[in-house]
């Protein structure tokens, strides 16, 4: 289960599929959508979004590699036009 302790007891920590943010995502997912990803490094990565959790977002890139970005890594995703 991923959660966290407080005070002594595993928190859940869920995907809040209500934010418009996540939405978006599910259906960038679900029409396989080609992305634009900047990171805060700069870096820009092109690809598929594959799944999203409450802290990663799973991409497939130009060459089908899976690569796993932390959420806090992103400093905006856009859909390819």
């Amino acid at each position: 289960m991923d959660g966290y302790v407080y005070g002594g007891t595993v928190m859940a920590i869920e995907l809040e599929t209500g934010l418009p943010s996540v939405r978006q995502l599910q259906m960038l997912l679900r029409d396989k959508q080609e992305v634009e990803i900047k990171l805060v490094t700069s870096d820009v990565i092109i690809g598929r979004v594959q799944w999203q959790d409450a802290y990663c977002i799973c991409l497939a890139d130009l060459e089908n590699q899976t690569i796993i970005l932390w959420r806090q890594a992103i400093a905006y995703l856009k859909p390819k036009a």
